[in-house]
């Protein structure tokens, strides 16, 4: 019996071998018939995401360098800014070293000026009111000179008729009485030998003399 058993185990286990010998030989031709379409697929994979990948790549690189242009012409616009700012703050250190002392000292003297003047207006005032003062006796001066020199260029006639019948005469009140008497006498002898001369020319009308006659007798 164990004669048999021992003889029974060993052809098992050759049998079990040779079916695992079988079986493997199955799975190895599958997987020969396999491995061709899982590398093409494979491959295709591959290539789809290299492409992919590629175009990705290149999109990246596209912003990457719109980044880039912007990035730089941020940076050339700050660089205008920072060196205008940095002019523009050397221009303000310099005025604030230079021009601003300077303008307080031309302040001081204005305003030391302006005191001096400010003391000086009354008596600027005064001599303003002397000056026109002179300039008004000046200018009176000036026009009496003026009617004198009219007066005197006025003719004679016109000269008594303004003093005679007019009170703007440039003369004293005495020559003014003087001449208007004189007139006044004047007139009256005119006046009286007219009316003799009437009388007598009305007299003689009467009597129809003739003047001629008249004269002689």
């Amino acid at each position: 019996m164990s004669s048999g058993s021992a003889n029974s185990e060993p052809n098992r286990r050759s049998k079990s071998s040779e079916s695992g010998d079988l079986s493997s030989s199955h799975e190895r031709d599958q997987t020969s018939s396999w491995e061709p379409r899982n590398l093409c697929l494979a491959l295709e994979s591959a290539s789809r995401r290299a492409s992919l990948q590629e175009r990705q790549i290149k999109d990246l690189e596209s912003k990457l360098a719109l980044d880039l242009s912007n990035s730089r012409a941020i940076e050339n616009l700050l660089q205008e800014v920072f060196s205008s700012v940095q002019h523009t703050s050397d221009r303000a250190q310099f005025a604030a070293l230079n021009t601003v002392p300077h303008v307080e000292h031309t302040l001081d003297e204005d305003l030391a000026v302006l005191e001096e003047l400010e003391e000086q207006l009354p008596e600027i005032g005064a001599q303003i009111c002397d000056i026109r003062k002179v300039y008004d006796g000046g200018r009176a001066r000036a026009l009496d000179l003026m009617s004198s020199l009219e007066w005197l260029n006025t003719p004679i006639s016109q000269k008594l008729r303004t003093i005679i019948f007019t009170p703007n005469a440039p003369v004293s009140n005495r020559w003014k009485v003087a001449v208007r008497s004189i007139f006044a006498l004047v007139f009256c002898a005119c006046m009286w030998i007219a009316w003799i001369t009437l009388r007598g020319a009305v007299r003689a009308h009467r009597q129809r003399l003739v003047w001629g006659e008249r004269l002689m007798s």
